[in-house]
């Protein structure tokens, strides 16, 4: 699966893009920890200790936020357009 990553994301991957190893019936979780395997820094970056999204770091399945679906659980397919974001400061 591609996942596309933005902001202060696209230094630990060093690109745009990254392609994570998915199965068809995987969660957004699973491409998650898929990702961390590849990318051991994002742990930090996109998890709490309680192994739940940091505030303000968001995951998009085709255009939609998971929180209107079923979280980190949300069933993902391999032709979905899987983006991740992280907090961003500003103004």
């Amino acid at each position: 699966m591609i996942v596309k990553v933005f902001a202060n994301f696209r230094e630990i991957v060093r690109d745009k893009t990254v392609e994570v190893p998915s199965q068809e019936g995987d969660t957004v979780i699973e491409i998650l920890e898929n990702l961390i395997q590849l990318y051991p820094a994002f742990e930090e970056e996109v998890f709490t200790e309680e192994r739940t999204l940091k505030p303000f770091v968001h995951v998009f399945l085709n255009g939609r936020n998971i929180i209107h679906e079923d979280g980190l659980q949300t069933k993902v397919k391999s032709t979905d357009q899987f983006a991740l974001f992280p907090p961003v400061a500003g103004g």
